[in-house]
């Protein structure tokens, strides 16, 4: 079985990836930026000890025990965030199930960041697992939580019900078409943030896009989910009516895709943002027909096991930078060749 990450979810052509995200702080500790060293420790023994009764495969894992790699193979893979992976991991855990659908930080900004993963759109099933987990341990451990305002949580735009819904998307048609800009206007004046892959901060690569809710106080988690779900399907239907409209020039459309797999499959060396940059492209051939040599299961794993931290456990070694830009390359034909 693959992990969520190598699945080809619904509406993988434009959307790849749903992310339920939760914050949440225990009653009886001061917030994260506050806590004293015994009291952040004191913490991670209660949730090392509850965590076989929240179930579903779940693994307690320090961080300090979490070789730097690994870390980094984690952040790669969207499951912990850049900050939490290299600052003071001292007092700092996850909870993480084998198909890693499921990954918990503990001590990040809030105690607890709750996160769920699923392959494509798919809001329904990521916030019924979310709502089922968070009852789950809001049901052994007491949350902070006001009658007034909901759940507490350290920054105040996360207040109310701590969850935000962010959906990845990647829309190479729109940028080319030029009307990306127009898309991403109305999506903020529908009081959504877009971002880019590592959300607030990140840049925006290779036509790779974060789309998620800005409001948390004074809505419900059903109005969060209903509302990104439908800008999501509108983004889609613009992102397919773009891709209509660049086929209308068919010779140039394959020319552009055709150049972006030439270099992918033959080239000697590549380094991280080439490859990412192409592989935007050879994707939308994979989606429309054009590129026959690939699979959506094959342009996963050329994502995936391309970024820098992945290459190098995969092939089961520490590289420098210009041994990982050649490695990369040795990669993307061996799973073209699968």
């Amino acid at each position: 079985m693959y992990n969520w990450y190598l699945e080809s979810g619904k509406e993988a052509d434009v959307v790849i990836s749903t992310r339920v995200r939760i914050a949440r702080n225990i009653e009886k500790y001061p917030f994260v930026s506050k806590m004293r060293n015994e009291e952040a420790q004191k913490f991670l023994e209660e949730m090392q000890e509850i965590t076989p009764k929240i179930g579903y495969g779940l693994k307690f894992l320090k961080l300090k025990d979490i070789d730097d790699l690994t870390k980094m193979v984690l952040v790669e893979k969207h499951l912990i965030s850049p900050e939490f992976a290299l600052k003071n991991t001292e007092n700092k855990a996850i909870l993480i199930n084998d198909e890693e659908n499921i990954c918990i930080m503990l001590n990040e900004e809030d105690h607890l960041r709750l996160q769920f993963f699923a392959s494509g759109l798919d809001v329904e099933a990521v916030t019924n697992l979310a709502t089922d987990i968070d009852n789950k341990i809001g049901n052994l451990i007491n949350y902070a939580y006001s009658d007034k305002y909901g759940f507490l949580t350290s920054c105040p735009t996360n207040v109310g019900t701590g969850q935000r819904i962010s959906i990845m998307v990647n829309l190479p048609a729109l940028s080319k078409t030029g009307n990306i800009r127009k898309v991403l206007e109305i999506v903020n004046n529908f009081g959504m943030n877009i971002r880019g892959i590592y959300g607030e901060g990140s840049k925006v690569q290779a036509n790779t896009y974060q789309i998620s809710n800005k409001q948390t106080l004074g809505i419900s988690e059903t109005e969060i989910a209903k509302n990104i779900k439908l800008i999501t399907e509108k983004i889609i239907e613009q992102e397919r009516l773009a891709r209509k409209l660049l086929e209308k020039n068919q010779i140039e459309l394959e020319d552009n895709i055709y150049r972006s797999y030439g270099i992918l499959s033959n080239c000697r060396k590549i380094s991280n943002q080439e490859c990412t940059q192409l592989l935007s492209d050879v994707k939308l051939g994979t989606d429309l027909g054009i590129i026959k040599e690939l699979t959506d299961l094959k342009v996963k794993k050329i994502s995936l096991y391309t970024k820098p931290a992945n290459l190098q456990k995969f092939v089961g070694k520490k590289l420098d930078a210009q041994e990982r830009d050649v490695e990369r390359a040795n990669i993307i034909k061996q799973i073209i060749k699968e």
